[in-house]
């Protein structure tokens, strides 16, 4: 039984997930919003999947997890009561929450690292090691991505707003590498070179693109967090120099300011 579940809100939204009695549910740590009085929480290694090897086998799949910009160990809520119960996962950005039924992408999707938030109990998420050097050096999340694999819904976040494109056997997308946040497993990848000196130096995108070709589904982002992050470090700086700049000038006319006060008063 798949999960019900509604998003809410625009740009800062949150997932509802209603679970039935015994029902159970996965998230990120942190991303808890609020749950009902009999919703309890507890903590898993990794995606809670069991190992041939046992608790190190548990440990280092919760490890090479890490690696893919997720948390070594998960929340999992479940509905303790014989009557339903609502809990709340929150986004950890502004952007949007994407839920992907895995069995319309034969049980498995890729993502940027860090994508993931919330599922359903049994899905896993691995490492994917990207074939191509080129693709690892300079494909915005270097060599590793996430595989998220299993049955029923996951959520996955987008940063700003959020385009689908379905892709033909013959279609093509060239890409931002950081807009990329996922795609079917059908959908190839590849990372190309701008091709015009003048164009990588001077037109703000960048040395390389990316390029997803059918068939498959791709997802993508408007504003990637590294972008963002730029932007807001960019304000700050300026901020700062600006504040200094007034600052100095102020010290500056306060000091002339005492000067002439004090040569009238000698006089």
């Amino acid at each position: 039984m798949p999960l019900n579940y509604t998003v809410t809100g625009n740009d800062l939204q949150y997932i509802k997930i209603t679970l039935e009695a015994g029902e159970q549910a996965i998230a990120e740590q942190g991303a808890m919003m609020y749950v009902d009085k009999h919703v309890t929480i507890d903590t898993i290694l990794g995606d809670g999947s069991a190992s041939s090897f046992g608790v190190l086998g548990r440990f280092w799949n919760a490890l090479k997890r890490s690696f893919t910009g997720e948390s070594m160990f998960s929340s999992v809520y479940r509905n303790t009561s014989s009557k339903p119960q609502t809990i709340a996962i929150a986004a950890p950005s502004p952007g949007e929450i994407i839920p992907i039924n895995l069995g319309e992408y034969g049980g498995m999707i890729i993502c940027q690292k860090g994508a993931y938030l919330a599922g359903e109990l049994g899905q896993k998420i691995q490492l994917v090691f990207q074939k191509r050097l080129r693709v690892g050096f300079f494909g915005g999340e270097g060599f590793i991505m996430q595989k998220i694999s299993g049955q029923g819904i996951v959520f996955i976040h987008a940063s700003g707003t959020l385009k689908e494109a379905v892709l033909a056997p013959d279609d093509e997308l060239k890409i931002d590498t950081g807009c990329l946040v996922g795609m079917s497993s059908t959908v190839r990848y590849d990372i190309k070179y701008t091709g015009k000196l003048k164009t990588s130096l001077f037109g703000g995108e960048g040395l390389f693109y990316a390029t997803v070709s059918g068939p498959g589904k791709v997802w993508i982002q408007s504003l990637p967090m590294n972008r963002l992050s730029k932007i807001l470090m960019s304000s700050a700086l300026t901020g700062s120099n600006s504040r200094s700049s007034w600052m100095g000038k102020i010290y500056l006319l306060a000091i002339i300011g005492f000067v002439i006060a004090s040569v009238y008063l000698d006089k």
